[in-house]
């Protein structure tokens, strides 16, 4: 009796391998952050997305229920990446200066990020639209970036480094030191957003002032 001939491309038949889920809301996620930065929220269907990461819509609302949960989703992915980098900020050795500059980098580094204010502008022009939207956005951007922020501040002062009263309403004028200028400038008057040296200068630069303040010192002669 013959043989039966091996296949040509000497592969084993069968499905191909299965994605899994982590893989697969990852890939969403990253589909999900440019559409909605380039098309908006609610030009953005979860027909095209499911199309875009190569999934069928059933799949698509199996691990997203629906389009505000993949909003939130993928707001709360990108602050778990900001959440790392101040966790590692805060366990080095660096003199404090070093330390605030380095975190403050990290902050910006979501907060100036061009797709994340893309975002932002998206939900400003469409939050009365949808409203949870915003809420979404200031809960698992805004405040969780704050929030990293006021932990990082709280250790420093566990360890007398620095001295402040309230960490949550220091990390609010913090974050806003360090980024409200750029991102309005970019989103009001379309000013291109700094680069990572700029961003490091101005880190530097809030650091020294969040730490030493820049009120002139008088100097007092012997009499």
């Amino acid at each position: 009796m013959a043989q039966a001939k091996p296949s040509s491309e000497g592969r084993p038949r069968g499905r191909p391998p299965v994605r899994s889920d982590d893989e697969t809301k990852r890939i969403v996620i990253e589909a999900a952050r440019h559409a909605f930065a380039v098309d908006g929220y609610a030009a953005t269907s979860t027909e095209e997305l499911a199309r875009g990461a190569g999934i069928s819509t059933k799949t698509l609302y199996r691990l997203f229920p629906g389009k505000a949960a993949l909003f939130e989703a993928m707001c709360a992915d990108r602050l778990d990446r900001l959440l790392s980098d101040v966790n590692f900020h805060s366990n080095n050795q660096a003199d404090i200066e070093t330390s605030l500059a380095a975190v403050l980098v990290a902050c910006a580094d979501l907060a100036l990020d061009p797709e994340v204010v893309a975002l932002q502008r998206m939900v400003l022009q469409q939050s009365a639209t949808f409203p949870d939207l915003a809420a979404n956005f200031y809960r698992d951007g805004i405040a969780r970036t704050a929030a990293a922020l006021a932990g990082w501040l709280r250790d420093q002062v566990k360890k007398k480094r620095i001295a402040l009263d309230n960490v949550d309403e220091a990390a609010g004028m913090m974050i806003g030191m360090m980024v409200s200028a750029p991102q309005r400038a970019a989103m009001y008057a379309s000013v291109t957003l700094p680069s990572r040296n700029e961003i490091e200068r101005r880190a530097q630069t809030c650091a020294a002032i969040l730490l030493d303040g820049c009120r002139a010192r008088r100097h007092t002669g012997s009499l």
